[in-house]
């Protein structure tokens, strides 16, 4: 039996009507975190393109291939693999590269080969092979050459976005409730998602897509925390680690749009436009019961009780003093203040009270090390997919399906042998995988894949389960905190992989060194973490110090559910 809050669950029921409507709406929209965060996919993307010529083209060549236009010969193009030759109409010839051509003067004939006297001119303008991309922010501002780091610059802007929106909504959240930041930031990734539509030059469409992502990862962070107080213990696991699952949904979207609509500005708008029914209802949503008790707001609570108690087809007898630490004395005791006695004003707490002591600083220190390890190992070995060849439409949506089933595996592992004994093994698995692939000959190309979707699936168990793993290892007072920043951290990890895939320059394993170095490190680290399973949720500082600790039940029971009662006391 559950004690403290923990125990409406027991009573109420741990997914019943109410929480699975609930779950399944605030869920709907974290499908659009996952088309957000993957969107630029294909809004950045780089078709082949050539320097534009002077004149109107007559003949084109290009190795042993001819044609009367560029569009004859984009098909067999291959950029690093010669120029294109171009004869204009009044008889010139040049010589035409990515970002730069050359003219060549008093030509005998038109060929391919050509020894004479050349010129070389910078690029003024560029066209682009419109066969695959119809138009995209590269094409629209020519983005390309002295301006390619723009474009480059686009995703790791929008990470940053991310990673303040983490930080500073789930403070937000702690301060003024879970629900008017749901409710904000959807409302808010609507409107940024059809303006970064309508942008008119690239540095408005960065700054745009950086409040996107704020928002975005202001509700991801949220979410969690939301539809982990609302779950009971019994289920919360396979809810929490399902959030990911919507991610991975609106990463397949992402394929399927970009797949069919190949204009960036429309491709924008029918993704923003997926999700906008959420808007419809997310203003019905209520206030956690966890939230209202640990800021006293008694009534609320008790008037939320009853609705769940009603939507459940239960009878509402359930008490917000029942859920106190010592029932209904506390609960009077703190509403029936003497007139003449001064309210305790509400201790506000920070980032530092994750580190108030040597255990919690450990703890921290673990947990944020586990968020940044799997968000790099995830992006490292998403980018390192590209070099499986194919369709890039279906390797990303294969990417986005092959999560699905490592967070099923995850989901198991977790109520079966618990959180710590399933992220462990999953950090400590990725790192063998990834140091085993650099014994692999570069000959031996399937096997090396093999050990790379192995790193990937063991890092994605490791980086789902990590959500549901730090609000169980935090009170609720600092929860949302705790995910916010270690949500911080992952969009540090996602920063910083593009950078450790550019070191495949120097040589070709070394990102999977050093993935595989880091995993298993913090694999090892994770082990002397607490294990969570099937324990309550903690509402204070207290609990969360006894957690892992034999004393630790009879601490919950000693401590309760204080929830900002102290002032009962006096």
């Amino acid at each position: 039996m559950s004690t403290g809050v923990e125990r409406l669950f027991d009573e109420l029921g741990h997914f019943g009507r109410f929480q699975a409507c609930l779950y399944f709406a605030a869920v709907f929209q974290a499908t659009s975190c996952g088309i957000h965060y993957l969107a630029s996919v294909f809004l950045v993307e780089t078709p082949k393109f050539l320097c534009d010529a002077p004149w109107n083209v007559t003949n084109v060549l290009y190795g042993n291939h001819s044609g009367n236009s560029l569009e004859d010969i984009w098909s067999f193009y291959k950029p690093g693999n010669g120029a294109v030759v171009v004869q204009m109409i009044n008889g010139e010839q040049w010589e035409l590269s990515p970002c730069l051509k050359v003219q060549r003067h008093d030509p005998v004939n038109f060929r391919y080969e050509f020894h004479g006297n050349r010129s070389v001119e910078s690029c003024g303008h560029y066209v682009f092979d419109h066969s695959q991309v119809k138009q995209s922010i590269v094409t629209d501002w020519d983005l390309v050459c002295e301006k390619e780091w723009l474009a480059k610059l686009s995703q790791p802007t929008f990470m940053l976005g991310v990673l303040f929106g983490a930080l500073v909504f789930g403070d937000i959240a702690d301060r003024v409730g879970r629900r008017p930041i749901l409710m904000a930031t959807s409302l808010c990734q609507f409107v940024f998602g059809i303006t970064v539509a309508f942008t008119g030059n690239y540095y408005f469409f960065v700054v745009m897509r950086f409040l996107l992502a704020m928002v975005s990862s202001g509700y991801l962070v949220v979410v969690f925390v939301y539809v982990t107080e609302y779950t009971g213990n019994k289920v919360r696991t396979w809810t929490s680690m399902h959030v990911h699952a919507a991610f991975a949904v609106g990463v397949m979207m992402v394929a399927l749009v970009g797949y069919l609509v190949r204009v960036w500005w429309l491709y924008q708008i029918i993704l923003t436009l997926s999700t906008c029914p959420f808007l419809l209802y997310c203003w019905k949503f209520p206030e956690t019961p966890f939230y209202l008790i640990a800021k006293g707001r008694h009534e609320e609570a008790q008037e939320l009780l009853d609705t769940i108690a009603h939507f459940n087809g239960l009878e509402p007898k359930l008490k917000v003093s029942d859920l106190l630490e010592d029932g209904g004395k506390t609960l009077m005791k703190g509403t029936q203040k003497d007139e003449n006695m001064q309210e305790e004003p509400e201790k506000k707490l920070s980032l530092l009270d994750m580190f108030g002591s040597w255990k919690m600083a450990g703890r921290s220190a673990t947990c944020w090390a586990i968020w940044f390890i799997g968000s790099l190992g995830y992006y490292v070995f998403s980018l390192g997919s590209v070099n499986l060849g194919g369709n890039q439409y279906v390797n990303l949506f294969l990417a986005g399906a092959v999560e699905l089933p490592s967070y099923l595996i995850g989901c198991y592992a977790m109520d079966r042998v618990g959180r710590r004994r399933t992220c462990a093994p999953a950090l400590l698995l990725s790192g063998v995988a990834c140091m085993l692939t650099i014994a692999v000959p570069q000959d031996i190309e399937f096997l090396a894949i093999i050990l790379s979707m192995t790193g990937k699936f063991a890092i994605t168990i490791a980086f789902g389960l990590i959500y549901l793993y730090t609000c169980e290892l935090y009170p609720t007072v600092i929860r949302s905190l705790a995910v916010g920043s270690g949500s911080m951290m992952c969009r540090v990890g996602s920063v910083v992989a593009p950078f450790c895939v550019y070191l495949a320059g120097i040589w070709i394993y070394l990102p999977q060194l050093i993935v595989g170095i880091l995993a298993f490190i913090i694999g090892v680290w994770t082990l002397f973490l607490p294990e969570t399973l099937g324990e309550p949720l903690i509402s204070t500082l207290e609990e969360a110090h006894a957690l892992g600790t034999k004393f630790s039940n009879k601490k919950t029971k000693e401590d309760g559910m204080q929830m900002n009662v102290t002032d009962s006391k006096a």
